[in-house]
C-alpha cells in the first residue's frame, strides 16, 4: 500500500504526498520545537520540510522510512535555521523591571524558548519511543527540560533529542546528519552532562496526575494566594527548594525567604489587580495571567504562568512575559472583567 501511494506522490499526486507524511506532521512539529524552542518556528519549520520533500520525492530512495526520511529534512533545516541569526530574532537585553526587586538567588544565562500548547498534543500519534530512548514524553516536554535543551549548542541538542527522546541508533542519528557514530556519541556525551547539570532531580511521577481533583485543588489555592496579594499562603503551596523564573530574564528566585521577597516589589502587589484563566503548557498546569485596567472594566494579558508540580507541593513557577503568546493557547488578548469567572 505504501509502494503505491509513494509511486501515485511521485507522479505528482498531491493527495497521496499527504497521505504519506500528514500521520507525522504534528510530531515534527514537536521535534521542531525541542529544537528551536518556538511554537511558531516550528511551524514554519514543517511547513518547509515538507515543502522540501515534496520537491525531492524523486530522490528518496527508500533507504529508511518515510518518518525517518522526513525527520533527516527537518532536523537539518532546523540547524540551519538556528545558525541563520536572521531566522528568528534575538533575545533583547532585559528590561529593568518598574520598580527595585531584590537580588535573585542566581543569575543564569539567559535561555530563551516559549511554552509549548498541550492542544497541540491531542492529535499526537501514540509512537512508543525507539529502544535507545531515556526519556518519557512527558519529561521530555516540561520545562526545566526545554530550558536545559535551548542551553546547549545546536547539534548536541539534535543529537539528544533524537537519540534520547526519539531512540535513534547511533547509526541512524549518524546518516540522519550526514556524521559517523563517534561524532554522534561524542556529541550526546556533552550534551548527557550538560543537560545533568542544569536540570534540577526532580520526582515528578509524585505529581497529581494531570486535571485530575488534586492538580485544580493545588493550583487552585495558588492563585487564588497570588490574586489575593497572600505571600504566606503562597510560599506555603511551595517546595522549600522551588524556583521562581522569567525566561528569558536572567534572574532566578530559589526558596520560601526570596520567592517572598520579591512577589511585594511587583507594581500590582497588593491591588487585587490579577486574574488568571486556566490553560495548559508542556503537560503542566498553566493560567494566562490578565491585569485589570484601573480605569474601565478590562483586563489586560500580562503574560502566561506555567506550574510544575511536585507530590501536594509547587516545585517551580515559571512566567513568560510576552502577551502574544496567549493567543497561541486559545486566549485573548483582553478581558471583560465583569462579574466574569477566572477559574
Amino acid at each position: 500500500m505504501i509502494e503505491q501511494t509513494l509511486d501515485r506522490a511521485r507522479a505528482g499526486d498531491g493527495e497521496a504526498f499527504r497521505e504519506l507524511t500528514e500521520p507525522y506532521r504534528r510530531e515534527l512539529q514537536l521535534h521542531c520545537y525541542r529544537i528551536l524552542g518556538s511554537v511558531q518556528d516550528a511551524e514554519d519549520m514543517v511547513q518547509e520540510t515538507l515543502l522540501a520533500a515534496w520537491r525531492g520525492l524523486g530522490g528518496f530512495q527508500e533507504r529508511a522510512s518515510v518518518r525517518a526520511w522526513l525527520y533527516r529534512i527537518a532536523t537539518n533545516r532546523c540547524l540551519n535555521a538556528l545558525r541563520d541569526t536572521g531566522r528568528r530574532p534575538q533575545p533583547r537585553e532585559p528590561a529593568r523591571p518598574p520598580r527595585d526587586v531584590p537580588e535573585p538567588t542566581r543569575r543564569s544565562e539567559p535561555a530563551w524558548f516559549e511554552p509549548y500548547p498541550d492542544a497541540l498534543l491531542e492529535d499526537l500519534p501514540d509512537t512508543t519511543p525507539g529502544p535507545e530512548a531515556r526519556y518519557e514524553t512527558r519529561e521530555a516536554l516540561a520545562l526545566s527540560f526545554m530550558a536545559g535543551l535551548q542551553r546547549l549548542p545546536p547539534r548536541q541538542r539534535a543529537v539528544l533529542v533524537l537519540r534520547d527522546v526519539l531512540g535513534f541508533r547511533t547509526a541512524e542519528v549518524a546518516d540522519l546528519l550526514d556524521s559517523s557514530g563517534v561524532s554522534v556519541n561524542s556529541a550526546l556525551q556533552r550534551a548527557r552532562t550538560a543537560l545533568d547539570d542544569q536540570r534540577p532531580a526532580r520526582d515528578r511521577d509524585r505529581a497529581p496526575l494531570p486535571r485530575s481533583p488534586r492538580e485544580r485543588r493545588l493550583v487552585g489555592r495558588f492563585v487564588e494566594a497570588l490574586e489575593n496579594s497572600d505571600i504566606d499562603g503562597l510560599v506555603a503551596l511551595l517546595t522549600e527548594d522551588a524556583w521562581l523564573t522569567m525566561p528569558p530574564e536572567p534572574l532566578e528566585y530559589q526558596g520560601h525567604t526570596a520567592i517572598a521577597g520579591f512577589y511585594p516589589t511587583l507594581p500590582w502587589w497588593g491591588g487585587r489587580a490579577l486574574r488568571h484563566v486556566p490553560t495548559r503548557a508542556n503537560g503542566q498546569p498553566a493560567f494566562g495571567s490578565y491585569l485589570r485596567d484601573p480605569h474601565s472594566p478590562i483586563a489586560h494579558a500580562y503574560g502566561l504562568l506555567v506550574l510544575t508540580l511536585e507530590g501536594d507541593r509547587i516545585s517551580a513557577v515559571t512566567r513568560f512575559g510576552d502577551s502574544s503568546l496567549l493567543p497561541l493557547f486559545g486566549l485573548p488578548r483582553t478581558l471583560h472583567d465583569q462579574g466574569m469567572p477566572f477559574r
